[in-house]
C-alpha cells in the first residue's frame, strides 16, 4: 500500500494520500489546503484518486475538498453529523484570516463501514467528541489508524468548540481506539505519529 502524508495549510494539517500499488486506485484524507501539492503527490505516485475522505468537518481539514474533487472527479465522504461544516468552511476560515472553499458531500461515512480501493481496505470508526461526526480510519492489514483530531501524540483533540464534548471524546478513544493492537501506528491530524501502546502508557489525558 502507498501511504504518504503532506502537511498543508497554516494550521499544519496532516493530509494523507493513500493508494493501491497494483491498481493505482487512491484516496485523499483531509485535504485542508494546498490542493496543487496534494494533486502533485498523487500524480507522482501514479494514483487515480477515487475518494476524498474527511475525518471531521473543521475548515482546516476540508478547505481544499472542492479543488481536489474538481480535478479528480472523486466522491467526497464525511460523517452525516459533520455535513453542516462543509457549507460553512469559507466563513469559518475567514474568522481566522484564512481561506477555504465550501463543498458538498456525495455520501456519508458510517461506523463500521468498510471502504475498499483496489486491494486496500479501511474501516471507519465513529469517534465523536472533537466534533459530533468525527471519524478515525483503521487499516487492520497494515496496522495503521488515521485519527484526525481525535487522538494526538500524548494529547487529544480540543473540545471547547461548538459540538465538542470532552467526556464523549475520552469515551470514544477508550472504546474505539485503545482496544486496537498496541503496535498500531497512530497518524493524527496534526503533529507526529505515535502508537496505540505508547498512548495507553504515556498520554496524560487517558
Amino acid at each position: 500500500m502507498i501511504f504518504d502524508s503532506i502537511v498543508v495549510g497554516h494550521l499544519g494539517v496532516n493530509c494523507f494520500v493513500i493508494g493501491c500499488e497494483r491498481t493505482a486506485a487512491g484516496v485523499v484524507v483531509d485535504p485542508g489546503a494546498n490542493a496543487e501539492e496534494i494533486l502533485a503527490l498523487a500524480a507522482k505516485r501514479g494514483l487515480r484518486i477515487e475518494k476524498i475522505i474527511n475525518t471531521h468537518g473543521h475548515f482546516d481539514h476540508i478547505g481544499a475538498n472542492r479543488p481536489v474533487q474538481v480535478a479528480t472527479g472523486a466522491e467526497l465522504l464525511i460523517h452525516e453529523s459533520d455535513e453542516p461544516y462543509l457549507s460553512r468552511a469559507a466563513e469559518a476560515a475567514t474568522m481566522y484570516g484564512l481561506r477555504a472553499e465550501n463543498s458538498t458531500p456525495d455520501c456519508f461515512l458510517a461506523d463500521g463501514q468498510e471502504i475498499v480501493f483496489g486491494d486496500c481496505r479501511m474501516t471507519v470508526l465513529h469517534t465523536p467528541g472533537h466534533t459530533p461526526g468525527g471519524c478515525c480510519l483503521y487499516f487492520p492489514a497494515e496496522g495503521k489508524v488515521i485519527t484526525g483530531d481525535t487522538l494526538f501524540a500524548e494529547s487529544v483533540g480540543r473540545t471547547d468548540l461548538p459540538g465538542g464534548s470532552h467526556e464523549t471524546l475520552i469515551a470514544s478513544i477508550r472504546t474505539r481506539l485503545l482496544p486496537l493492537p498496541e503496535e498500531t501506528v497512530v497518524y493524527p491530524g496534526h503533529g507526529p505519529e505515535s502508537s496505540i501502546g505508547h498512548e495507553k502508557r504515556h498520554n496524560p489525558y487517558l
